[in-house]
């Protein structure tokens, strides 16, 4: 007999990043909301987000916006998506600052500043956490609403499903008890996939659960081996998360070192390119890192700009106003991910995902800088717009008595595997790695 508890919820959301979030917030009142978290609810890597947050500057803006995305993404984005993330920019950008953002300003006007592949300044920030400022207002507005419950350490280990329908997911908590969660509906918002490599910019928790399940039921990944470096992490002999230095330092004009302190590469160039130009750097010079000079911003700009970024490296023994710092590139942001559509929806009915987890096409290639965020949020709202326009005339009263029978089918032995914390994790990471290599190989 199966050992599952049961809930019910009109939608499950799983994550609590800032696409979740979002999402919550577009969704009716009067549904009752379920969102869990693997681990706490500021553990994602829209927390860690330093740089900032593009938006359209202005309409002579659009074209060079859309340029460099597409120049970034190596013209392998959908220029569907890029348009609907450029014109929905603004608004989200609104919404950000009624629900209290607090973006840089200067005689109350909005800042912008530039990043890599950027030809303009278009990008919003909040000193060097600007993901920290979004998602932590996001959180606190959530928090607000009687509808949405959010629970901690719970992880997705499974979908229901019945023929391509999506009828809720099974969780497990801490202790290996497992819940199935019928919903109508549900938003996949879990993040990446850092934690499956050695040195990453991502909460080690990350391992892209869902995309094992997404394989598992023949749901479509578009481009899993789409995975972006960051070239400037903190170099450190220590294993674990790497501590990102933004690509706004370079943007803001920062130079890199090799090891007899000359320049040897644009600081601007685009992720992937700046990532490869380092790393032949190293094996030239036979190092295992090169060197980032903070100095020629000034000591003002880099407290006022960078104040978490001059905190941390003080912290690990580097005074950035005085001195070189050693970085070295690290697996940063997973451009691929479950396919969707312009309304995030994907390949299964009533299945949902945005952000990190998805692969929408925004990105292409690669990400241009700045770009996660504002896409995370942009169709985050389309999920959540495009379950509001479907569910009276999609929702039946009859689906309990089908999401009971898909639980009733789950046998032991699955119970057993989905309980086992250890075991799942591996056998799940397996199954993404594996399908990264495939494609890694086929292309």
């Amino acid at each position: 007999m199966n050992k599952m508890k049961r809930r019910k919820a009109d939608i499950v959301i799983v994550g609590t990043g800032v696409a979740g979030l979002f999402a919550a917030l577009h969704l009716p009142s009067d549904k009752n909301i379920l969102m869990i978290t693997k681990g706490q609810t500021e553990e994602s890597d829209s927390y860690l987000a330093q740089g900032g947050i593009c938006v359209l500057h202005d309409e002579k803006d659009y074209d060079s916006f859309m340029e460099d995305t597409m120049r970034a993404g190596h013209y392998e984005n959908r220029r569907e998506s890029v348009d609907i993330m450029i014109r929905s920019s603004r608004d989200v950008i609104n919404e950000l600052i009624a629900w209290g953002v607090d973006f840089a300003r200067e005689n109350g006007e909005l800042v912008y500043t530039r990043e890599g592949a950027h030809s303009r300044a278009r990008i919003l920030y909040h000193e060097d956490i600007t993901g920290e400022e979004i998602t932590r207002n996001l959180l606190a507005e959530v928090r607000k609403l009687p509808n949405v419950t959010m629970l901690e350490q719970q992880t997705m280990v499974e979908i229901l499903e019945k023929e391509n329908r999506c009828y809720g997911i099974v969780m497990r908590d801490v202790r290996g008890e497992l819940t199935a969660v019928e919903a109508p509906y549900t938003i996949w918002a879990c993040g990446g996939i850092g934690g499956l490599y050695e040195h990453s910019t991502n909460f080690p928790h990350l391992t892209g659960d869902a995309l094992a399940i997404a394989l598992n039921h023949g749901i479509a990944l578009e481009h899993p081996e789409y995975v972006q470096i960051h070239p400037t992490t903190l170099y450190s002999k220590t294993p674990g998360r790497r501590f990102l230095i933004s690509e706004s330092v370079r943007g803001e004009g920062a130079y890199l070192y090799d090891k007899n302190m000359e320049r040897f590469a644009d600081e601007v160039l685009p992720r992937d390119i700046l990532s490869q130009k380092i790393r032949q750097q190293m094996e030239k010079d036979h190092t295992s890192f090169v060197w980032l000079d903070m100095r020629p911003l000034g000591e003002e700009k880099i407290r006022s700009h960078f104040p978490h970024i001059y905190q941390h490296c003080l912290e690990e023994g580097y005074d950035v106003t005085k001195e070189c710092i050693p970085v070295v590139p690290a697996q940063h942001y997973f451009m691929g991910g479950v396919r969707v559509d312009k309304n995030s929806a994907t390949a299964m009915e009533r299945l949902y995902a945005a952000g990190e987890t998805s692969c929408n096409g925004v990105h292409g290639a690669n990400r241009l800088a700045s770009n996660s965020l504002l896409e995370s949020l942009v169709f985050a709202k389309r999920a959540a717009q495009d379950i509001c326009a479907k569910w009276e005339n999609e929702v039946s009263c009859d689906e309990s008595a089908i999401a009971d029978g898909i639980v009733e089918e789950i046998k032991e032995a699955t119970c057993r595997l989905l309980a086992d914390e250890k075991e799942l994790k591996e056998t799940y990471a397996r199954r993404v790695r594996g399908e990264i290599e495939r494609m890694e190989q086929a292309g």
